[in-house]
């Protein structure tokens, strides 16, 4: 993904983890990507994926907030892209946004050029303002709405995108519904977890051999516990009449796991090192989680992008991920649907005392032992051919049979047709009285 503005944004949420990442880049004053950078920057990825045989070209853009930097940036950015692709070549560009600045010529732009938009809201009104609000710490709710109204009334294609904290956490089901209501169909329920920094520096970079459970994290981190009810009741909201209408990543990304295939999502692949960060002036970082000084990989003007995605030390990066499991996790009946999750994330103990246990372990084991039927059952169907929507159905029937709600049919009438399909009416035929 790429930061065209560095951590620059129009608002301060309370639990942004980016906006302290200015202390990176001490001496700068602008943060913009110049047209050098961003020229270098096409010019190259694109080359790049087109070696490595990628079907679709995606560009990712994230700051920060990206539409500070104004339409024009952006009509840049398409013009380099048609400029560099070959002909046949297909460029799909993805910008997440926390929608206050919205209007639309915005929303006009991202349609004519297909952007997918992911929004960032976090619940209905007083849980989205709880932790997003703006630099004068005013509520954003009303603006992110308008927003969203804007990208609907231009048809953009957009996700919303949520991040499960400390207080949403506590009402799931009011989180889905009131996204549903204001027609998303497309939703990633993202956990919010922050180690505490000392407050002079730079939070530190995630390590494995932190004091364990004793980690201190922010106030605003959700807890586990809390996490795995998150998602399981979201997860029985969905599974009862939403399947193939509402698409929840994390489901989605379960059901292909389940399904015997590939993560989609890069947390529970088994390595990683593919999803790497760069800076505003080009600086090139292991990870969008991994952006402190000692995971620099280099500068793409100063060295060949392919050189620093393919380096020792970002190979080693991602191998890291699979080498350094605990024993626990490798041991896991669910291991093929986690591998441990993000390494982000693990800085707890096992009950061995071995480091490297994932702070959302015990979220994660909530969710897989009480979704595991319905996701076995979701992957035999699509293996039979069938929509995994069919285990709605398998459900309903389920909760009938449960909970004796399933009524013995009424007696026929002895002048109706006889059920048996004899084509005799019942009183000549099953209803006959027997001597």
């Amino acid at each position: 993904m790429t930061k065209p503005n560095g951590p620059r944004c129009n608002l301060d949420c309370t639990y942004c983890y980016y906006l302290e990442k200015d202390r990176l880049y001490p001496d700068t004053k602008k943060f913009r990507m110049s047209d050098e950078v961003l020229e270098v920057f096409v010019r190259d990825y694109i080359a790049s994926q087109r070696r490595a045989g990628a079907p679709e070209i995606w560009f990712s853009w994230q700051g920060g907030e990206p539409t500070m930097l104004g339409v024009g940036f952006f009509e840049t950015v398409v013009e380099l892209q048609k400029k560099y692709c070959p002909d046949g070549g297909v460029i799909r560009n993805a910008l997440q946004t926390n929608g206050t600045l919205i209007d639309d010529e915005w929303a006009a732009f991202f349609k004519k050029n297909e952007f997918l938009i992911g929004l960032s809201i976090d619940g209905p009104k007083d849980l989205h303002d709880h932790y997003r609000v703006d630099r004068r710490e005013l509520p954003t709710f009303d603006k992110v709405m308008a927003g969203l109204e804007t990208l609907k009334r231009h048809e953009v294609e957009f996700n919303a995108l949520v991040v499960v904290n400390r207080q949403n956490s506590r009402r799931p089901r009011d989180v889905y519904r009131f996204l549903k209501e204001n027609g998303v169909e497309f939703m990633q329920f993202i956990p919010l977890v922050e180690r505490s920094a000392d407050g002079e520096t730079l939070a530190g970079a995630p390590q494995q051999d932190d004091e364990g459970i004793k980690a201190k994290v922010t106030p605003w981190s959700v807890l586990p516990k809390a996490y795995g009810d998150f998602l399981v009741s979201i997860f029985d909201e969905w599974i009862k009449a939403d399947v193939g209408k509402i698409f929840v990543q994390f489901f989605d990304v379960q059901l292909g796991l389940w399904m015997g295939g590939p993560a989609g999502l890069c947390w529970f692949a088994e390595t990683c090192g593919q999803g790497l960060a760069m800076e505003h002036n080009g600086d090139l970082y292991a990870c969008d989680h991994y952006v402190y000084p000692e995971y620099l990989l280099g500068n793409i003007t100063e060295t060949p992008m392919d050189e620093l995605v393919s380096s020792p030390a970002q190979t080693q990066f991602g191998q890291d991920k699979r080498d350094s499991l605990p024993k626990k996790c490798v041991e896991c009946r669910f291991k093929f649907a986690c591998n441990g999750g993000c390494p982000k994330h693990r800085f707890l103990d096992t009950p061995d005392k071995e480091p490297g246990l994932n702070y959302f372990c015990a979220s994660y084991m909530r969710f897989f032992k009480h979704a595991a039927p319905y996701l076995r059952t979701m992957a035999d169907l699509a293996h039979r051919g069938q929509p995994p929507a069919g285990v709605m159905e398998i459900v309903r029937q389920h909760k009938e049979r449960a909970s004796g709600a399933t009524k013995p049919k009424a007696k026929p009438g002895r002048n109706t047709p006889c059920p048996c399909g004899s084509g005799r009416k019942f009183k000549a035929c099953c209803g006959r009285v027997k001597a």
